[in-house]
């Protein structure tokens, strides 16, 4: 059983593994390919800031994730993206295949995602996509700060 497998078994939660043959690469290709909103889609990104390393869980619905804006939830002086090398080093997963659970980092949480009763997101595996319900996620990560919806 891999790591985010073994803490969503742990963890007693409903969820839902969905195996595909190809890696999906975006929010709109994940959303035509499920056949569901791309607000449902919940991808993860680490950024880097002055102040160490978070994981960022966001709608699909979102166009760009404003840096300046996270700088000031999370109080920092600033805040951007950690290059693909730093994410592997960090989360032992593939930027593209970061999962929404599992991470030790500190989170930040998009509120856009609870309306939704279910969301898709990384799983730590290319070809498989996890479907869970969004309250769930708030509770098996580490959330320190949230997006407004807005």
């Amino acid at each position: 059983m891999d790591l985010v497998q073994n803490i969503l078994e742990n963890a007693k939660v409903d969820y839902e593994f969905i195996f595909h043959e190809k890696q999906i690469y975006s929010a709109v290709e994940g959303a035509e390919y499920f056949g569901i909103k791309t607000g449902q889609t919940a991808p993860t990104l680490i950024i880097k800031t002055d102040k160490g390393h978070f994981a960022i869980i966001f709608s699909g619905s979102r166009n760009r994730i404003d840096f300046e804006r996270i700088a000031k939830i999370l109080n920092v002086s600033w805040a951007k993206l950690a290059n693909k090398n730093k994410v592997q080093e960090i989360t032992g997963f593939e930027p593209g295949s970061t999962p929404v659970v599992g991470l030790t980092l500190p989170a930040i949480f998009d509120k856009k995602l609870l309306q939704y009763p279910f969301v898709y997101g990384g799983s730590g595996q290319s070809n498989r996509t996890l479907k869970i319900s969004p309250v769930t996620l708030t509770k098996l990560n580490q959330v320190v700060a949230f997006l407004d919806n807005d």
